[in-house]
C-alpha cells in the first residue's frame, strides 16, 4: 500500500498519528511503514527527517518503490495506531538550506542562463554546482538578491501540474522528466523540479549567505548558508574578529587595515633580523677562519638558518662545518657543508648513528637528528679526524 505522503500536504506538521503497516528486521533497528507519515524520506539533495515513532527512535528514512521505511532502534507491532515526532529543528533547518538553494539557484539561472548540476545541505553548509563560471564580484550583488526575495516573504508553490497542464509549465530540471513531476514555485525568482520540502513563505528562510565560490570542474561551487546556519556562522565570525579587534586595538570594522598594517610591520622586522642574522652568521664563520672541520650549535635557528651559517662557516674554515640547531628533547636540525669535499658519506653515516635523515649533495647535507648533544660530540671526534 502507498504511503500518504503528509509532510507533502503540510510541511509544518510536527505531530502526527498512523497506523503501522509493516515491521521487519533491519540491518540497524527495523523497517516500520506506516499508513502515512511525515517523516521526510532522503531524496534531492536533502537528508531525511529524524525524531520519535510510537516510543522508539526513527534513525533514518528512506523511499523504496513508493514505499517509505523508517528505520527504527525498535519494533512496532503491525496494526497499532502510533504517533509520530519531528525532529523539528533538523526539518527546518533542511526546509530553509533548500529553499534558499532555489533562489540562489533561479537568479544565477536568469542571469547566466547556467544550471544547477549539483546540491548537497551539509552538516554545517550546503555546496551548489553551476556548469559555467561566475565573476567573484557578482556574488555580492546576487547575494543582496536573494535576500531581497527572502525579504519580500513570497509564497513559496509546491504542486503537481495534470498532465495536460505540465507542457505548459516552465521549470529548471537536469534532464527530461515524465509525468507527474511535482514543481516548486517562488513567483519572478524560480521554477524548478523537486522532491523536496521547503518552507511556505520566503521570509522564514531568514537569510541568505553566500560564504565562497570555486572554480569546479567546468564550472562553479557555491558555499552558502541560510537561516540558522547563516546566523551561528556569522555570530562565530563576530566572536573571532572581536578577538582581532582586541588584539590589534582596532575598532571591529577596521581589523582589516590593522592586519595589513601589522604584516607591513612584520615584514620590514623581518628584512631587518635578516640582515642582523647574516652579520652575526659572518661574524661566527670569521671565528673559524682556518680551523679545518667545525662542529658547531647554534640555538633557535630555522633550517634556512642552519644551512646559511654552516655555508659561511664552510667559507672561513677550509673543512667540513658542522652546523646544528636544537635541543636534545626536540632534536636537532643539521647541515654539513663542504666547499672542496664530498660530505654526502658522512651525512649518510651521521644518520644511520644519530637517528637522522636527510640527504642533499656531494658538498652538501642538510637534514635532521633524534640524538643527545654528548652524543653527535662523540660521533664527530670519531668520525672527523
Amino acid at each position: 500500500m502507498q504511503t500518504q505522503k503528509l509532510f507533502y500536504e503540510d510541511c509544518h506538521l510536527r505531530s502526527f498519528s498512523a497506523k503501522v503497516t509493516a515491521c521487519t528486521p533491519a540491518e540497524g533497528g527495523f523497517a516500520v511503514e506506516l499508513d502515512r507519515t511525515a517523516f521526510y524520506p532522503e531524496g534531492g539533495g536533502q537528508a531525511c527527517d529524524t525524531g520519535m515513532l510510537g516510543g522508539v527512535k526513527v534513525l533514518s528514512v528512506r523511499e523504496k518503490e513508493d514505499r517509505i521505511l523508517h528505520l527504527c532502534d525498535g519494533p512496532l507491532g503491525p496494526g497499532q495506531t502510533v504517533v509520530g515526532q519531528i525532529h523539528w529543528e533538523r526539518r527546518f533547518d533542511q526546509m530553509q538550506q533548500h529553499a534558499g538553494e532555489h533562489i540562489v539557484s533561479g537568479i544565477i539561472n536568469a542571469r547566466y542562463g547556467y544550471h544547477n548540476v549539483g546540491f548537497h545541505v551539509g552538516a554545517d553548509t550546503v555546496t551548489i554546482d553551476f556548469d559555467g563560471m561566475i565573476p567573484p564580484e557578482a556574488l555580492e550583488e546576487i547575494e543582496w538578491a536573494a535576500n531581497r526575495v527572502v525579504w519580500q516573504n513570497l509564497s513559496v508553490r509546491c504542486w503537481y501540474p495534470s498532465r495536460e497542464e505540465l507542457p505548459g509549465v516552465a521549470y529548471r530540471s537536469k534532464k527530461a522528466l515524465p509525468w507527474p513531476v511535482r514543481i516548486v514555485q517562488i513567483p519572478g525568482v524560480d521554477s524548478c523540479a523537486c522532491c523536496g520540502i521547503h518552507v511556505e513563505q520566503t521570509g522564514e528562510i531568514g537569510i541568505v549567505k553566500l560564504l565562497s565560490c570555486v572554480k569546479f570542474h567546468q564550472g562553479v561551487r557555491i558555499e552558502m548558508a541560510c537561516g540558522g546556519r547563516a546566523l551561528k556562522f556569522l555570530q562565530k565570525i563576530y566572536e573571532q574578529n572581536r578577538q582581532v579587534s582586541q588584539a590589534f586595538s582596532a575598532k571591529v570594522l577596521e581589523t582589516g587595515e590593522a592586519a595589513r598594517k601589522m604584516n607591513e610591520t612584520l615584514a620590514a622586522e623581518k628584512f631587518r633580523s635578516a640582515a642582523l642574522e647574516k652579520q652575526v652568521f659572518d661574524s661566527i664563520a670569521a671565528g673559524f677562519a682556518g680551523a679545518g672541520d667545525v662542529l658547531y650549535f647554534a640555538e633557535a635557528l630555522t633550517s634556512n638558518g642552519v644551512r646559511e651559517l654552516a655555508d659561511r662557516m664552510a667559507s672561513q674554515c677550509g673543512g667540513t662545518a658542522a652546523v646544528f640547531s636544537g635541543g636534545d628533547e626536540t632534536g636537532y636540525s643539521v647541515c654539513l657543508v663542504n666547499k672542496q669535499g664530498d660530505v654526502k658519506e658522512l651525512g649518510q653515516k651521521m644518520s644511520s648513528a644519530l637517528q637522522g635523515r636527510g640527504g642533499g649533495k656531494p658538498g652538501f647535507f642538510q637534514g635532521s637528528v633524534r640524538a643527545p648533544r654528548e652524543k653527535i660530540e662523540a660521533f664527530f671526534k670519531e668520525a672527523v679526524k
